[in-house]
């Protein structure tokens, strides 16, 4: 497993428990957390045990965002930050949000404090996101002359009207962890959104590992896409699962509940 300065990772009960740890700077983003971000991510994937993660923030915020004062002082990480190679979908900076999306397994943020900028694009490329009502939230791009460009465009358009993604991108306002469950950027305000995630977790982790895997891989394929595309994937992602061994153990388990419940195989074949 990877645990860095920045970024701390630490597995329980097949739960990946990954923290970023800058408290001092609430947690802000610099080329450090950035990479460890994506290491620690990269280090989930192949670990076929975890079947779910828990990300949140040491300190008081989940994430102030970028740290501008750490870019004025290192120029170079922008450009370095923002090239593509010819063969990836993604830069670094899209990268370090996108790859939580990208997981087989579900991500749920925990999020309280301080909200902001790439914090803010992270959270929006997980799963589900629990935050305190307090938490104060901000697509804060704008206030540099700048736009949400680490993967925000993909996450916004896919959770919130387009007037409201696009007055919150334009203006950079804050807005508190209510306000963002109204406009479907929170999934659940809770005073306590450590223990909500873990409840949530583990509700995960009694499920097929197989079946979640392809739940978020088909929701990713086919949400907004059209129905003849949607329906395809469906059938497509359901032969998977009838040829897997975790489905037949999901049947056991349902049609003999008197029985003792068979574990399902951890090493789920749908990654």
């Amino acid at each position: 497993m990877t645990t860095t300065a920045r970024v701390h990772l630490e597995v329980r009960d097949n739960i990946a428990y990954v923290t970023l740890n800058r408290p001092d700077k609430h947690n802000g983003l610099d080329e450090e957390m950035l990479t460890s971000l994506i290491r620690t991510a990269r280090s989930i994937r192949k670990d076929r045990s975890i079947r779910c993660v828990i990300l949140k923030g040491n300190g008081p915020s989940f994430c102030a965002g970028l740290d501008f004062g750490y870019v004025a002082k290192h120029p170079y990480m922008v450009p370095k930050f923002f090239a593509k190679l010819p063969w990836s979908k993604e830069n670094t900076f899209q990268r370090v949000a996108h790859i939580w999306r990208d997981l087989p397994v579900p991500v749920i943020a925990v999020v309280h404090g301080n909200c902001f900028g790439g914090g803010m694009q992270i959270i929006l490329a997980c799963d589900y996101r629990i935050a305190e009502p307090t938490t104060t939230l901000s697509i804060l791009e704008m206030k540099w002359g700048l736009i949400p460009d680490m993967s925000g465009m993909v996450t916004l358009s896919r959770l919130a009207r387009v007037d409201i993604a696009q007055e919150l991108t334009m203006t950079g306002r804050f807005f508190s962890g209510l306000e963002g469950a109204e406009y479907g950027l929170i999934s659940r305000i809770s005073e306590n959104p450590l223990a909500e995630a873990e409840e949530l977790a583990r509700t995960i982790c009694e499920k097929s590992p197989d079946a979640i895997a392809a739940t978020k891989y088909l929701f990713k394929k086919t949400w907004k896409k059209d129905t003849r595309m949607a329906l395809l994937w469906e059938r497509l992602t359901q032969l998977r699962l009838f040829a897997g061994k975790n489905q037949r153990i999901a049947m056991y388990n349902s049609l003999n509940k008197e029985k003792e419940p068979k574990p399902f195989k951890i090493r789920s074949s749908f990654r």
